[in-house]
């Protein structure tokens, strides 16, 4: 089969449109989301688990919840866990396991709400599959809306063998490749818009993964409000075309995430700048 994925398919067929931060500490993550993003924190009644969602400006943008016991005994840590949809959520985990990955939670159903599953690619890195069961609006397509994922990085062992398999299980196509001190980074596209850039992992990067990168108005002040809140600023931040600066982050639960927003006062020789053509170059 060709990279790319032929048949049609919806407008959400191959856009992230969920995501979820499991945890090992609820009350914690939430103050520290809230406190960082700004976010509203939503209680809602899930039968047989504690379930937050949070907003911003009214809107849920993503989900939180405990992580399991027996998930803690085997290992498992605070993360979070993004959901790209789906045609058909049955097909797309057979489809997943065709091509080379395996299935860790077959597909559910969340009653009148939603039907999933996740996946993990054939490097180890954990994706979910999703398809609401209700008409949605597509808000959650502008990368640019405050509060909201604005960039979706995998960090793979061998990005052109990962590149098979999500193209081939959500039909995304290449965009502009560049090659530069970091090594090869591709982005990659969704019916028509650039959602995200894939690349291999620094030796120092123990397994693959995914990062989402949440819009900042100011990548300054979210930095602080991180270390305030208890988080751990991964380096400084880093200037990308656009005008746009990236921080990359772990919450005081472990959780890796990364900020992305612009700086209101531009010190001169205090930030990297990457040259234009860089990893995370949006095109």
């Amino acid at each position: 089969m060709s990279d790319s994925y032929s048949g049609s398919h919806s407008s959400s067929h191959g856009r992230f449109l969920w995501y979820e931060l499991v945890t090992t500490d609820m009350e914690g993550a939430r103050a520290f989301y809230t406190d960082v993003m700004g976010w509203g924190a939503q209680d809602i009644a899930t039968p047989g688990m504690a379930y937050t969602l949070f907003t911003a400006a009214g809107s849920a943008v993503a989900g939180l919840m405990g992580l399991p016991t027996d998930a803690r005994e085997a290992g498992v840590r605070s993360g979070w866990l993004g959901y790209v949809g789906v045609d058909d959520v049955d097909s797309a985990a057979a489809r997943a396991h065709e091509l080379g990955g395996s299935v860790h939670v077959p597909p559910k159903e969340i009653a009148g709400i939603s039907r999933f599953a996740i996946v993990v690619d054939p490097q180890m890195a954990t994706i979910g599959l999703f398809r609401w069961l209700t008409q949605r609006d597509e808000a959650s397509t502008d990368l640019n809306m405050p509060g909201r994922v604005g960039w979706h990085e995998l960090i793979a062992t061998d990005w052109e063998s990962a590149w098979r398999f999500y193209a081939g299980l959500f039909g995304w196509q290449k965009e502009e490749t560049d090659t530069g001190a970091l090594g090869t980074y591709q982005l990659f596209s969704a019916a028509g818009q650039t959602i995200g850039g894939m690349f291999n992992k620094p030796a120092a990067v123990p397994v693959p993964f995914w990062l989402y990168y949440f819009n900042a108005a100011d990548i300054d002040e979210a930095m602080k409000r991180v270390k305030a809140a208890g988080g751990q600023v991964l380096d400084a931040p880093i200037e990308v075309p656009g005008g746009r600066w990236i921080l990359q982050c772990t919450d005081p639960q472990g959780a890796m995430f990364a900020l992305v927003g612009t700086r209101r006062h531009h010190g001169l020789g205090y930030f990297e700048r990457i040259p234009r053509g860089s990893p995370r170059d949006r095109g």
